[in-house]
């Protein structure tokens, strides 16, 4: 398993970088799993965004939806750098994996994975 965060996927050179290096983990023979997070200052740009469409508070389930979206855009990019490279694939979320949290938006727990 490998884990970048957001200044390591923070523009499209840095982008290429990492896949580069998945790639090379692959090619020695390795199976990988990738976890990224937002680009750069992504996560705080859209929570800035949501403070000023709302007054106060946010609503927890739509903040933690409104969050996903940096990551999906992460890792999809890097899924397409990684095609590039000429190796297989795939962008999915923890849902799309079979992860299963509780309810506790914000802070959430994982509860299995299926």
């Amino acid at each position: 398993m490998q884990k970048f965060g957001g200044s390591s996927v923070a523009d499209a050179a840095s982008i290429r970088r990492v896949a580069e290096r998945i790639g090379r983990t692959r090619q020695a023979g390795h199976d990988v799993v990738v976890v990224v997070s937002a680009m750069g200052d992504t996560t705080d740009e859209l929570l800035d965004l949501a403070h000023e469409v709302v007054e106060g508070a946010p609503a927890p389930r739509e903040l933690d939806m409104l969050l996903t979206s940096g990551e999906r855009i992460s890792m999809a990019l890097l899924a397409m750098a990684i095609k590039a490279l000429g190796l297989d694939a795939r962008s999915y979320t923890g849902s799309q994996v079979g992860m299963i949290t509780d309810e506790r938006h914000g802070a959430a727990r994982i509860q299995e994975v299926t």
